[in-house]
Order: structure tokens, then sequence, then C-alpha cells
């Protein structure tokens, strides 16, 4: 059984994540009784289970992304002020 990253499981709710845990743990019983037949359908489970979260994660780093451009706006801006101020002391 492939577990899901960190950063996904932790974003799971709790009733995606007892969902998880509980898919893991029959899928790995499966797997040491060497069912990989019936572990292949549970993988399945576990990764349509952990879809809601992965998006959850895209958008965070979406996010973050567009608050960076936000930031990087503002410094260029204030930037640009500073020496527009820096301009109008030199002619003084």
């Amino acid at each position: 059984m492939r577990h899901c990253s960190v950063q996904v499981r932790g974003l799971l709710t709790r009733d995606e994540l007892e969902r998880y845990n509980a898919l893991m743990e029959v899928g790995g019983y499966l797997e040491s009784q060497n069912r990989y037949d019936l572990a292949a359908t549970v993988q399945r489970e576990v990764d349509l289970l952990i879809q809601p979260a992965i998006e959850r994660l895209k958008e965070k780093s979406r996010q973050r992304d567009r608050d960076t451009e936000e930031y990087l706006s503002r410094k260029a801006q204030m930037e640009r002020e500073l020496a527009a101020l820096a301009a109008e002391e030199d002619e003084d």
C-alpha cells in the first residue's frame, strides 16, 4: 500500500483520516495475506479518498503564490516611491 504524503494527510478531515487509516490497515493485512488483487482495490479507494485533500493542498499553494506576488508588487511600489522621494531631495 502506498501512503500519501504528510502534507496531504495533514489536510484530511478527521473523518477522512479515520477512513484512510482503516483502509491502510485493511490493505496492509491483505498484502500480508498475498491478496494483492484485493489490496489494489483498497489502494484505489485510498486514492479517491485523498483527492479532496490534494486539491486543498494545491489551493494552499496557489494562495501562497498569489500572496507572494502581491508582496513583491507592494515592495516594488514602495521602492519606486522611495526612489522618487530620493530624486526629489536631490533636486533641492
